[in-house]
């Protein structure tokens, strides 16, 4: 079964809108995981936005899932989640002036930059997974980078899902069938909600993790967060 990871970000959006520490993204992340989540994922962003540093290093001790870490591989980045040691860090193309992430890695261009920090990660013992666009070429430079896991960028297909599902998964299946092929692991993550994930782990079963949060978060405010979690978790039974 796929497992469930619960991006914490809005969560900590809506306490910033107040300061304070209303409300708790550590007990927040606690409680999610008690209603069963298997993992807790957080995006610090050096304008700390959402997610502070402060919230990284806390959750640290407060996880007892998966802890996934993302971001853009700065220096500052690279050293606390080295000084974390998450589960998981999942790198990210995106630079510190953008909203939310838009693209996936050109591995092929930027092996030379991310192969010494994948390297360096996986010698500390965390997991590395790389943010992708469905391209099948990408897969090959994503392991020829040293990585252990690809996560495909779904917003194209979020995108697509309604006006054409079969049209929209297509790029994902055959990307997730080469990385299979190559003995990458699988993730996924963005814009996917209670209406296309069952469509997407039913069409790419190799699916080890989703990252969700926007949707599940928002979709809380309606249903309640256990409910929430339990409605994703519905979605991902297989």
């Amino acid at each position: 079964m796929t497992k469930l990871s619960v991006n914490i970000n809005k969560i900590a959006t809506i306490r910033n809108a107040r300061g304070g520490n209303t409300p708790n993204v550590l007990q927040a992340a606690k409680d999610i995981e008690n209603f069963g989540a298997e993992g807790i994922t957080v995006h610090p962003r050096p304008d700390e936005r959402h997610i502070t540093r402060k919230d990284a290093f806390g959750l640290k001790d407060i996880v007892q899932t998966e802890y996934n870490i993302e971001g853009y591989p700065s220096e500052d980045f690279i050293q606390m989640v080295l000084d974390i040691h998450p589960t998981q860090v999942t790198l990210v193309p995106d630079g510190p002036d953008v909203i939310t992430s838009n693209a996936g890695w050109d591995c092929i261009t930027k092996k030379e930059h991310l192969s010494p920090i994948i390297q360096q990660f996986k010698n500390a013992g965390i997991r590395v997974s790389v943010f992708l666009d469905p391209v099948v070429e990408q897969v090959d430079a994503a392991l020829a980078c040293g990585t252990d896991r690809i996560e495909l960028y779904t917003e194209a297909y979020a995108s697509g899902y309604t006006d054409n599902r079969e049209a929209a998964i297509a790029p994902y299946i055959a990307t997730a069938k080469r990385a299979t092929e190559l003995g990458l692991g699988i993730n996924a993550g963005h814009d996917l909600s209670l209406d296309n994930l069952s469509y997407f782990v039913e069409q790419i079963p190799e699916t080890l993790e989703v990252s969700i949060g926007h949707a599940l978060i928002s979709d809380a405010l309606y249903y309640g967060l256990n409910n929430a979690v339990q409605m994703y978790k519905s979605k991902l039974a297989r």
